[in-house]
């Protein structure tokens, strides 16, 4: 075999840990903590932020709690979040139909009405009792 160099090794050890601790301990002295990021907010921004930051901590509870719900069954969890997501989508079809239907039904009523002033009749307000 060879002789080992000895020197080489140490410089390649030396320049390695300082790649591999240095570039992290670079980035966390860099890298600004969320308070700093707050304090550069104008003033608007900073008052919208703390109005919705009630809103995401509650957001990002509610997925913590359903990530771990999802965690205690036996299927993976993408296939469980694709279900629920399939079921809030026909949910929110459904809500979308029924707010169209309604819509259509207030429309209708508007135009029944129209047509009833301009025909000189008088003009529903409502369900009357008989």
């Amino acid at each position: 075999m060879g002789k080992v160099n000895w020197w080489l090794w140490t410089k390649m050890l030396v320049a390695g840990g300082g790649v591999v601790w240095g570039g992290p301990a670079l980035v966390r002295y860099l890298q600004p903590t969320d308070e700093e990021l707050f304090q550069k907010y104008n003033p608007e921004l900073q008052k919208r932020s703390l109005e919705r930051r009630y809103e995401r901590e509650k957001e990002f509870d509610d997925f913590v709690v359903k990530l771990k719900e999802q965690a205690k069954s036996d299927k993976p969890i993408w296939i469980l979040q694709a279900e629920e997501e399939k079921a809030n989508a026909s949910n929110n079809a459904r809500q979308q139909k029924l707010a169209e239907s309604l819509r259509l039904a207030e429309e209708v009523k508007a135009r029944r009405e129209a047509m009833r002033k301009e025909a000189g009749l008088p003009v529903e307000s409502g369900k009357q009792g008989k």
